[in-house]
C-alpha cells in the first residue's frame, strides 16, 4: 500500500499468493531480486534510450547506475528497461519520423508492466519528448533526468560548439576559404566528450525547457554529462521519483498550461530551438492542455533573449552551467514566469529560482543589455502559410527580417541539390529560396532541411543569409533567416505546394506576416490543380506515418494518440 492508502499498481503483479503472483516473481527472483523486494515497495520503471548509435545518449548506461542507487536508497525497487533510441547524428531520414513511434514504446511499456513511477532518461533531440509524450500519455509519477550537454569544442585556441560552427566551417569550405585538412582538423576537435549538443541547440533546449516546467530536479538543464554533480543529480533523481509515488505526484499536476507557458518565456530568453513548437505542442496534446501555436507568439513577443550562447550568441552550455544556468535566467524574467506552477520537487518553480546567482553577466545578459531585445519565436500568418509558420527572430539577420523577394522553388529537397548551384539558375542574393515537400507528410518525417546552404556563387558574393521558406524544420543548432513549419505542408496541399519560379514573396516579421503576392482566384486555380502524393505503394511504419501524421501547427503527432490513455492495469495473460 502506498502511504495515502491507494493499492499500488505493482501489487497487481507481485502482490498475490496465487498462481500468478507465484509466476511473477519467480521470475523476476532470477536477476537477484530478494525477499523485501516484493513487501509492496515502490517499483521504479527507468525508461533509457542508451545506445552507441545514438552518440548523445551512449553514457546513459552508467547514468542509470546511479538512479538505482537513489531508488535503493528511498525504499523503491529500481527496474531498468529500453525503448528505441534515436540520434539525430545518425538516424534516417530525421529521427522526427520516429519520435511519434518512441513515444508508443514508452506509453505501451509503462502501462504493460509493474511500475508505479518511472525516470525517463533522455538526451539527443528527439528522445526528451518522446519520453515524455508516452509517460503523459499514461499519467503516473515521472521525472526525466537528460544526460547533459558535451564540453566545449577546442580548435586552434578557440571554443567551438556542436552543429553551429560545423554549419559555419561547411560554408566557408563551399566558399572557398576553408582548406580540406583543416575541416577535418575541426572534425576531429568538435565532439571531445560524452554528451550532448553544447550550443543552445534542441537538446540543451529540451533538457533546459523541461526544468523550467518542472519536469526535473535543478541543474537538469545545464551540467555537463562528464560532471560528477551530474551523477548526484541522477542518484537524488532515483530519491525523488520514489517520493513521488508515495506522494502520488502525478505528470498531470505538473503539465499544466502554466508550465507550457513558462516554457515558451524560457524559450525566448534563452535563444532557444524552434523544434521545441511541435515538440511542446505534441506534448500538450497528449496532457490535453490548451495550449497552442498562437500562445508561443502572443507570450513569447517582447521576452529579450538573455543567453549568450550559439546560434544567437558566442558562448556554450559549459559557460552557461558555470554563469548558472537556468535558474537565474527564470529569476531574471519576473512576471513574465508563472511562479506557482508545480514542480517534481513539490515546490513551486518560484522558490527555487527566488535569489538565484549570476555569475556570468556577459553569459547571462541582464534585462536592460540583453542579446536581441524581442528574441522569441515568431508566428506568420499570411496566404502562404494559413496555418501558420514560424521564425527564430534572435538567430535571423535583422536587414532580412522585413524582405520581399523573387521566389526561387524548388520542388524538394533532391530538387534543391541537384540545381542550386547550376550555372543557369536565375537567382541572388535578394531572391527568397522556398523549398517544398519536406514537412512530416511530404519528406517524410520533416528534416531538419530549412537552413539549405546558399548557392556558391551567392556565397563567393560574401553573402551569409538569404530568406529561405519552407515546410521543414531547422536544427537548433542552425543559425539564419529561415521561415519554417509553414503550415498547411506542401504534401498536405498547402499553398507552399503551388509557388512558382518568379512570385513575389513579403515576409515581415514585426508584423507577423507572410505573403504570396498572387490574386486570391489565381491562387484557387492554382491549388485546384495540385495532385495529393500516392501513398497505396507505401507499407509498414511508413504508411502509418503518412496516414496519421499531422500538421506542424498540431505538434506533428499521430492523430490517434492525442489524449490522456491512463495507466489502468491491464487483463492478466496467464
Amino acid at each position: 500500500m502506498s502511504a495515502k492508502g491507494k493499492t499500488r499498481r505493482s501489487a497487481a503483479w507481485f502482490g498475490s499468493l496465487d498462481v500468478h503472483g507465484f509466476l511473477y516473481r519467480s521470475w523476476m527472483r532470477n536477476q537477484g531480486l530478494p525477499d523485501h523486494a516484493f513487501d509492496g515497495r515502490p517499483v521504479i520503471g527507468i525508461c533509457n534510450t542508451f545506445s552507441e548509435l545514438t552518440p548523445c545518449n551512449a553514457h546513459l548506461r552508467g547514468l542509470a547506475e546511479h538512479v538505482k542507487r537513489g531508488v535503493w536508497e528511498a525504499g523503491g525497487v529500481p527496474l531498468e528497461f529500453p525503448v528505441m533510441s534515436l540520434g539525430e547524428t545518425l538516424v534516417r531520414p530525421t529521427a522526427m519520423m520516429y519520435r511519434n513511434l518512441v513515444s508508443m514504446d514508452v506509453e505501451e511499456t509503462i502501462r504493460a508492466n509493474p511500475i508505479d513511477g518511472v525516470v525517463l532518461m533522455a538526451g539527443c533531440d528527439k528522445t526528451t519528448p518522446a519520453l515524455v509524450m508516452g509517460a503523459a500519455s499514461c499519467d503516473l509519477p515521472a521525472i526525466l533526468l537528460s544526460g547533459g550537454p558535451m564540453l566545449n569544442g577546442k580548435f586552434r585556441g578557440t571554443d567551438i560548439g556542436s552543429g553551429t560552427d560545423l554549419i559555419r566551417f561547411a560554408t566557408e569550405l563551399r566558399a572557398g576559404n576553408m582548406s580540406r585538412e583543416d575541416f577535418l582538423s575541426a572534425e576531429a576537435a568538435m565532439s571531445r566528450s560524452a554528451g550532448h549538443c553544447n550550443v543552445m541547440g534542441t537538446a540543451s533546449t529540451m533538457a533546459n525547457l523541461m526544468e523550467a516546467m518542472g519536469l526535473t530536479l535543478s541543474g537538469n538543464g545545464s551540467l555537463p554529462a562528464v560532471d560528477s554533480r551530474r551523477k548526484v543529480l541522477a542518484h537524488m533523481t532515483g530519491r525523488r521519483i520514489v517520493e513521488m509515488v508515495e506522494e502520488d505526484l502525478r505528470l498531470s499536476a505538473i503539465l499544466t498550461r502554466d508550465a507550457f507557458l513558462n516554457a515558451v518565456v524560457a524559450n525566448a530568453a534563452l535563444g532557444g530551438s524552434t523544434n521545441a513548437v511541435v515538440h511542446l505542442l505534441a506534448i500538450a496534446g497528449r496532457a490535453g492542455v490548451d495550449f497552442t501555436l498562437d500562445d508561443w507568439d502572443r507570450y513569447a513577443r517582447h521576452v529579450p533573449t538573455l543567453v549568450d550562447l550559439k546560434p544567437a550568441g558566442r558562448f556554450l552550455m559549459e559557460d552557461f552551467c558555470y554563469a548558472g544556468g537556468i535558474a537565474p535566467v527564470l529569476d531574471a524574467l519576473g512576471d513574465r514566469i508563472r511562479r506557482n506552477a508545480t514542480t517534481v520537487s513539490g515546490r513551486p518553480l518560484g522558490a527555487l529560482v527566488e535569489g538565484a546567482a549570476n555569475y556570468n553577466r556577459d553569459v547571462i545578459r541582464p534585462l536592460d543589455n540583453p542579446v536581441v531585445a524581442d528574441g522569441g519565436i515568431a508566428v506568420l500568418r499570411g496566404n502562404l502559410a494559413p496555418r501558420g509558420a514560424v521564425v527564430k527572430t534572435a538567430a535571423a539577420t535583422p536587414a532580412l527580417m522585413r524582405h520581399r523577394g523573387r521566389a526561387v522553388a524548388f520542388e524538394s529537397y533532391d530538387d534543391y541539390r541537384r540545381r542550386c548551384d547550376a550555372p543557369d539558375l536565375e537567382i541572388d542574393e535578394t531572391c527568397i529560396i522556398v523549398v517544398k515537400n519536406c514537412g512530416p507528410k511530404g519528406y517524410p518525417g520533416m528534416p531538419e532541411l530549412g537552413n539549405v546552404a546558399l548557392p556558391k556563387r551567392i556565397l563567393k558574393k560574401g553573402v551569409r543569409d538569404m530568406v529561405r521558406i519552407s515546410d521543414a524544420r531547422m536544427s537548433g543548432t542552425a543559425y539564419g533567416t529561415v521561415v519554417l513549419h509553414t503550415s498547411p505542408e506542401a504534401a498536405d496541399g498547402g499553398p507552399l505546394a503551388v509557388v512558382r519560379d518568379g512570385d513575389w514573396i513579403a515576409l515581415d516579421v514585426g508584423a507577423r506576416t507572410l505573403h504570396l503576392e498572387v490574386d486570391d482566384e489565381s491562387l484557387r486555380r492554382r491549388l485546384a490543380g495540385w495532385t495529393p502524393p500516392d501513398l497505396s505503394s507505401l507499407s509498414g511504419y511508413d504508411r502509418l506515418y503518412r496516414t496519421h501524421v499531422m500538421s506542424a501547427d498540431q505538434g506533428a503527432d499521430f492523430d490517434f494518440l492525442r489524449g490522456c490513455r491512463g495507466a489502468a492495469v491491464p487483463k492478466p495473460g496467464h
